[in-house]
């Protein structure tokens, strides 16, 4: 199960997206609701979330994620959803024209970081990236190295 518990908030993480900080320098953060069916929320208990390759689309005033795959419900019969449909996420209206703008405008792009249970809420944290090059990469993963030796060198303490 990819579930973690973060100390004393009351989040339980479902899935989170890894790989975005490693391909995208992050340049805003947002915490969004989204609207699923009945038969999505068992899967998200149970950890069945996939947010490679997903993306957020600002289409007529509101945000859709797509490509996140949710797994099928066991449980649920002929009501059981599409597993890689387009959801809807909830957010206020002003943020929602002033992102849609910057994505337009200069190039950057929305994806989902994690996907997370709030306050007994299913809740999206996304974020408003731009990509990174190779050097970059390359550049992020040199940072990290030394920052790892330092804390070694030092026993855990920086």
């Amino acid at each position: 199960m990819n579930s973690k518990k973060h100390s004393g908030d009351g989040v339980k993480i479902i899935a989170a997206n890894r790989k975005a900080h490693h391909d995208y320098f992050i340049i805003e953060k947002l915490e969004t609701g989204i609207a699923l069916v009945g038969s999505e929320l068992r899967p998200c208990r149970e950890g069945k979330v996939n947010l490679k390759d997903s993306y957020v689309e600002e289409v007529d005033g509101q945000f859709w994620l797509h490509d996140v795959h949710i797994g099928s419900n066991p449980f649920s019969n002929r009501l059981d959803h599409e597993p890689e449909r387009k959801r809807r996420l909830l957010a206020h209206k002003k943020e929602i024209i002033k992102w849609g703008y910057k994505v337009r405008t200069s190039g950057m792009t929305i994806v989902p970081l994690s996907i997370y249970f709030k306050s007994g809420k299913v809740k999206v944290e996304i974020a408003l990236v731009k990509g990174k090059a190779k050097y970059d990469k390359r550049d992020t993963i040199a940072k990290n190295d030394a920052r790892r030796d330092m804390e070694r060198e030092l026993g855990g303490r920086y």
